[in-house]
């Protein structure tokens, strides 16, 4: 019965587009801001919200204005809701600073554009050099150079604030 058919709540569950070996260039203000690059994109659209997903992994660059690399993201698979601007990352997330050398590993991890933090409430391990310092969760800056630690362990300097 065509009526019956036609009664029927389908989902289309196929992708918008699917593509190999991606790299795409976010600009702000007519400079390239950030490089994003996966060997697996799959675009397509949850409750109206346009999705990318890297199912096979990803690397956001975070560029100077002469597009130097001045920190990334790694991880073993990443979505990103474009609408909402975040970005997670899970399974061997790495975050690096190239300028002071720190990297930090987890396995979840949340980049807000509009905020430009990058933050998680799960275990993190941060590498400074010699240094190791963990914690229970994370909130720093896109650039990765302002951090706060939940529950921080190891050496941290403290950078004291003189009253004026």
């Amino acid at each position: 019965d065509i009526n019956a058919i036609r009664s029927l709540d389908v989902t289309d569950t196929v992708p918008d587009m699917t593509a190999r070996d991606v790299e795409v260039l976010y600009s702000e203000r007519g400079y390239v801001q950030i490089r994003l690059t996966g060997p697996l994109m799959i675009h397509t659209t949850i409750d109206e919200e346009p999705v990318l997903e890297f199912p096979e992994g990803f690397q956001v660059s975070f560029l100077d204005s002469n597009f130097r690399v001045k920190s990334t993201i790694s991880g073993d698979y990443g979505i990103s809701f474009e609408k909402k601007k975040l970005m997670e990352a899970r399974h061997n997330v790495v975050v690096q600073n190239m300028e002071t050398n720190e990297k930090l590993f987890t396995e979840q991890l949340f980049w807000d554009q509009n905020k430009e933090t990058i933050y998680t409430e799960k275990f993190v391990r941060i590498s400074r050099g010699e240094e190791i310092i963990t914690a229970d969760g994370l909130v720093a800056d896109q650039a990765f150079e302002r951090m706060e630690f939940k529950n921080p362990k190891g050496p941290i300097e403290v950078q004291e604030e003189t009253p004026e």
